[in-house]
């Protein structure tokens, strides 16, 4: 796959990655790599990951990191009632076999037939011992089942990481992945971005529309809007404006699908005509 068809593949499936996220991933996909993303919420770091199972016709598998994550729950479990049941009914056969092997997503990610895309989502809420098994998962892409032998990926996984940055992440899991921050889209993109995923909406009503929302993400909030909510802002005026209510209006009206915190309401409300002006 050459770069361009990359960037056709994603616009079409209306992802309009700017030239350093098109290249980061290009790269990461050309040389094996992993490739971490950092950003803000709302940037559109974990959708990449669906688009690029799309793009690539392979499955996509998603593993939600939080606290306490260990690796049984990320690599694989055993069904233990099932076994259990098994045993009480002295029934024949080996309990410690696929029959009661439960996949979890690093596994699914190996066995998956056409090939994985393998999100792992917010990696820095994960412990930073977990960070070091994932490390060594990422090194091989194999895993060891002491009762049934070695899994090794027929077609090794595109591995997508993201992280919101609350907390740093090692430097030896950095090395080993390719690395691209993504800041929140200029207008123009975003107006495009809009325009993709909300038709109904027209030329100067989507342009309003951007230009109110960067000039909210450089108020002093809680909680930025990301593109996201301004693809749902966009949404939700349109249809109040093909009520009858004039967009400015309408954009007011819709203020609670961009902005999700009552300070940060207040806060917006307050400059809300220099930020539709």
């Amino acid at each position: 796959m050459t770069e361009e068809d990359l960037a056709q593949g994603m616009r079409a499936a209306r992802y309009f990655a700017d030239e350093g996220l098109l290249t980061a991933v290009y790269l990461a996909l050309t040389l094996g790599r992993p490739l971490l993303l950092e950003g803000e919420p709302g940037v559109g770091k974990t959708e990449i990951a669906s688009v690029l199972a799309g793009v690539l016709g392979r499955e996509l598998v998603r593993l939600q990191c939080y606290e306490g994550l260990d690796a049984g729950q990320a690599l694989y479990e055993w069904d233990y009632p099932k076994q259990l049941l098994h045993l009480r009914a002295a029934a024949v056969g080996d309990v410690y076999s696929e029959d009661f092997l439960l996949e979890r997503p690093l596994l699914r990610s190996l066995r998956c037939e056409r090939g994985a895309v393998l999100l792992v989502d917010e990696v820095d809420r994960a412990d930073s011992e977990f960070e070091a098994f994932l490390l060594e998962y990422l090194g091989d892409f194999q895993i060891t089942i002491p009762e049934l032998g070695t899994v090794t990926a027929a077609v090794p996984p595109v591995v997508v990481l993201t992280s919101n940055r609350t907390r740093e992440l090692h430097d030896a899991l950095k090395r080993r992945c390719l690395y691209h921050w993504i800041p929140f889209p200029d207008s123009e993109r975003e107006r495009a971005i809009v325009r993709a995923h909300v038709p109904a909406i027209e030329e100067d009503a989507a342009t309003t529309l951007v230009h109110a929302v960067a000039g909210a993400r450089r108020l002093d909030l809680l909680k930025r809007p990301g593109i996201a909510e301004s693809v749902e802002w966009a949404r939700g005026a349109v249809a109040l404006a093909g009520d009858g209510d004039p967009w400015p209006v309408a954009l007011r009206r819709a203020l609670g699908l961009l902005i999700k915190d009552e300070e940060d309401m207040a806060v917006v409300r307050g400059h809300f005509e220099e930020l539709i002006g």
